[in-house]
């Protein structure tokens, strides 16, 4: 986790996993499903598709400190399949700064892929990312090993 200014926050987690990337892409770009699997994430709907960009509305929920937190974001993700490469950003939301990628990159002798996620976040006025930062990391592993799961 990285602190960047006006209460910003950079985050990352990588999994080296046996699952091939087609099918890592294939559990990530069912955006519609994404809910049914990824803790904590309630709402996940394709808005509108054109061909490598998809604009999407999800909705996350969170029990912090005894009391339920929800955040909604619109956001435009670009696919890159050859590359492997799945960008978002947002374009609407509880968010000041809510943008990221899913990255996957073959790992040698086919021995799988590494699946890495990255998140840049900056909290609207109101919702200090600090006080949520720990929970930010932890989500970002469990985020992760989910996507895992579900490609099995």
């Amino acid at each position: 986790m990285e602190r960047l200014p006006r209460g910003a926050r950079r985050l990352a987690a990588q999994l080296r996993t046996p699952i091939h990337q087609d099918r890592l892409w294939s559990v990530l770009t069912d955006y519609d499903r994404l809910s049914l699997f990824i803790p904590n994430l309630s709402i996940s709907k394709v808005l509108e598709r054109k061909d490598n960009r998809v604009r999407l509305r999800q909705v996350g929920i969170q029990q912090f400190i005894g009391l339920r937190f929800s955040a909604e974001v619109e956001i435009e993700l670009v696919e890159n399949r050859e590359g492997g490469l799945l960008r978002f950003n947002l374009i609407k939301g509880d968010f000041r700064r809510f943008e990221g990628s899913w990255t996957m990159k073959a790992l040698p002798n086919g021995e799988g892929t590494c699946l890495i996620y990255e998140l840049t976040v900056q909290g609207c006025i109101g919702m200090p990312v600090s006080l949520i930062e720990q929970r930010l990391r932890h989500d970002l592993s469990v985020n992760l090993l989910a996507v895992e799961k579900a490609a099995c």
